[in-house]
């Protein structure tokens, strides 16, 4: 087996998840136990116990899904249930627990990554009024077109079918207020703090950008996706270069998976909550095997 792992980006958060984990898994608990310690505020109880609108802020529930996937891949190396991995890929925020899933940061330090780069971006939601919804069953290229005319960007390609927009709130509204007149099949405006992956997180890029320099990274221990070019990233400055251009750049989702799967991907393992990337894999191929895992009694037996 060829195993690829799948990392879960914003929005696949939910209360309660890595509760099971943390109660079931000695390797698990530690991570969340470390978390705890190094962010200063209590991450652990926040995930378990909510309240929801506290997790769902972008600074609160980017680390907290960056925890909850390396628990799934701890508790998964604890039990001896982890093949050997050979490629990783992360859905945006998710992009950050893969390079560290690959030994491209240790625990503490892709933790502070994830935590600096979801302290940007919320201050750039708060600076901007952004807006974001999905487009259902589109082209590219039908996209593209509506992105030039309502002068947004395309934020997301998760899959054949759907696509994710983003920018001004306002040209957001006169999208959707106009998609049935263009002739769009399905759209539905997104519940999001702000415009990410589009040129309102400029203040946000520029200020991870500054961060990021002073990180160290090492080469991947097994191939890794990036989310800007679909393509493997390896050089430690190539993969600085494409994080920080990540969070204004289009998430290239479904050219991931594709690439991996053609490198030879014979499996993929969901480590997050809601199996929100198994269902786009399944939309993009249904001939690929995928398994999410997400709590203590989901790991395989």
């Amino acid at each position: 087996m060829a195993l690829a792992l799948l990392f879960a980006g914003q929005g696949a958060q939910k209360v309660g998840m890595g509760k099971s984990l943390c109660d079931g898994s000695a390797a698990a608990r530690a991570l969340y136990d470390e978390a705890n310690d190094i962010l200063g505020w209590d991450l652990k109880k926040i995930s378990f116990e909510g309240p929801e609108t506290e997790l769902t802020q972008t600074g609160v529930c980017q680390p907290a899904l960056f925890v909850h996937g390396l628990a799934v891949v701890a508790a998964l190396g604890e039990a001896g249930k982890l093949p050997e991995v050979r490629f990783a890929l992360g859905l945006s925020l998710g992009e950050v627990t893969a390079l560290t899933a690959a030994g491209v940061f240790d625990f503490a330090t892709g933790l502070k990554v994830v935590a600096e780069r979801g302290r940007v971006m919320q201050r750039a939601c708060e600076q901007t009024v952004g807006g974001m919804a999905a487009l259902i069953g589109e082209e590219r290229a039908k996209v593209a077109e509506l992105c030039r005319e309502f002068d947004l960007e395309a934020a997301n390609f998760n899959a054949p079918g759907q696509i994710i927009v983003s920018g001004d709130k306002a040209k957001v509204a006169a999208l959707v207020a106009a998609a049935k007149d263009r002739g769009v099949k399905r759209i539905m405006p997104l519940n999001v703090a702000g415009a990410y992956h589009s040129r309102l997180m400029e203040p946000a890029r520029a200020e991870f950008a500054q961060y990021l320099a002073g990180v160290a990274f090492a080469r991947p221990k097994f191939t890794v996706f990036s989310n800007t070019t679909g393509q493997v990233v390896a050089e430690p400055d190539e993969i600085r270069t494409a994080l920080v251009r990540q969070v204004v750049s289009s998430v290239l989702w479904e050219d991931c998976m594709r690439q991996c799967a053609a490198a030879g991907a014979s499996e993929f393992w969901e480590c997050g909550p809601g199996a929100v990337l198994a269902g786009l894999a399944r939309r993009t191929e249904k001939a690929w095997n995928v398994k999410s895992f997400a709590e203590f009694n989901e790991l395989p037996a």
